[in-house]
């Protein structure tokens, strides 16, 4: 699967990912061959480009789940775009109470892990779905902990607000860290548009103020302990965090979930009880996961590991032997260093391979 601009769009084409209309409906279907008035009708939709199949590439697997996903991602920025630049621009909203509600009915009392696949954004539209990611995260991390529906709503609409001051800037981000003078341009102009908009709960402007100091201190400076200790701040941080080393950027390559939840549960300015929450509630290292391993080789996840991700049973594809990563002895010497990726950021599955060796 290649990535094409959409200038760069010809007839014959296959698509390798959907497309919806702002009210997701479906319009184009993976696999279908792009013609000269289909391109015409894309280019109106203001995108970068497109996932192309290649010529002899089969359609990738897709889940229910993940196509329910990439259509609710794609709805949904539609409905932020135009609410944030409302805001924005000190006018009312046009749906944001009715954008959280969705978000938590799909995502804040999950009974299962989903898989969180990132979509491509640019600098015109980077804000709205990063903020978008950072309410799916909040409300899965949310209902992971067991919070009110009333918490989580707070924690979704916060989510959705607590970047809108980057819409200010003369240029947009694009990129996983901005520099100390964008981080602190952006609360300030957040405190602003927030604080004129008049429409909010106190708790909800706080707490979109406390994650800009979150993301502002981490280039110096004490965080208060009163911060620290704000489980709500930190599922906000944990969560942008997360969507901000996993994005899908024009200009670089993202960083893989493996790295990204290893990152945050190293470092300590993140709440580990808030990071082992979205460990929990996401799909990083399950059976039919193909990985790169540190003796060099490749392998297959075969049984994912409850107590802790990163110690799954792996099958070599080098010689067939299975390794348990748990064990002591073996981890001494082959662990795994990342996961192999597709074109599209998707995990590459086996599953073929994975049922073989599972009845083995």
């Amino acid at each position: 699967m290649i990535f094409v601009k959409v200038d760069d769009l010809k007839p014959g084409m296959r698509l390798g990912k959907p497309i919806y209309n702002k009210n997701g409906v479906l319009l184009y279907e993976r696999d279908t061959k792009l013609t000269m008035q289909a391109i015409y009708g894309i280019k109106n939709f203001n995108l970068m480009g497109l996932y192309i199949l290649e010529p002899a590439e089969p359609v990738p697997p897709m889940t229910e789940d993940d196509i329910n996903f990439e259509r609710f991602q794609t709805m949904a920025v539609f409905s932020i775009r135009e609410d944030l630049d409302l805001i924005a621009s000190g006018k009312k909203d046009k749906g944001l109470d009715w954008l959280c509600s969705l978000v938590i009915k799909n995502y804040g009392d999950l009974n299962r892990k989903i898989n969180f696949v990132q979509s491509l954004r640019s600098s015109e539209d980077f804000v709205y779905k990063h903020v978008l990611n950072v309410a799916i995260l909040s409300a899965i991390i949310g209902g992971q902990m067991g919070l009110s529906l009333g918490r989580i709503n707070m924690l979704v609409k916060a989510a959705i607000l607590h970047d809108i001051g980057a819409l200010r800037l003369a240029e947009l981000p694009d990129n996983e860290e901005e520099d100390p003078q964008t981080k602190e341009a952006i609360k300030k102009n957040t405190d602003e548009i927030l604080k004129q908009y008049g429409e909010l709960d106190e708790e909800i402007l706080q707490l979109a103020e406390q994650v800009q100091e979150l993301y502002t201190r981490e280039d110096g400076g004490d965080i208060p302990e009163a911060l620290k200790s704000n489980v709500n701040a930190n599922i906000l941080y944990v969560a942008d965090a997360y969507d901000r080393m996993t994005a899908m950027k024009s200009q670089e390559e993202p960083t893989s979930e493996v790295k990204a939840v290893r990152r945050l549960l190293e470092d300590e300015k993140y709440d580990q009880k808030v990071v082992n929450s979205l460990i929990k509630a996401i799909n990083i290292l399950y059976p039919g996961v193909c990985v790169e391993l540190t003796n060099g080789e490749k392998g297959l996840v075969i049984t994912e590991n409850e107590d802790n991700i990163f110690e799954p049973m792996v099958l070599d594809f080098h010689d067939n032997q299975l390794y348990d990563l748990s064990l002591p002895r073996v981890k001494e010497d082959v662990q795994i260093a990342d996961v192999m990726k597709t074109m599209d950021n998707r995990i590459k599955l086996d599953p073929a391979l994975l049922e073989e060796y599972s009845n083995n």
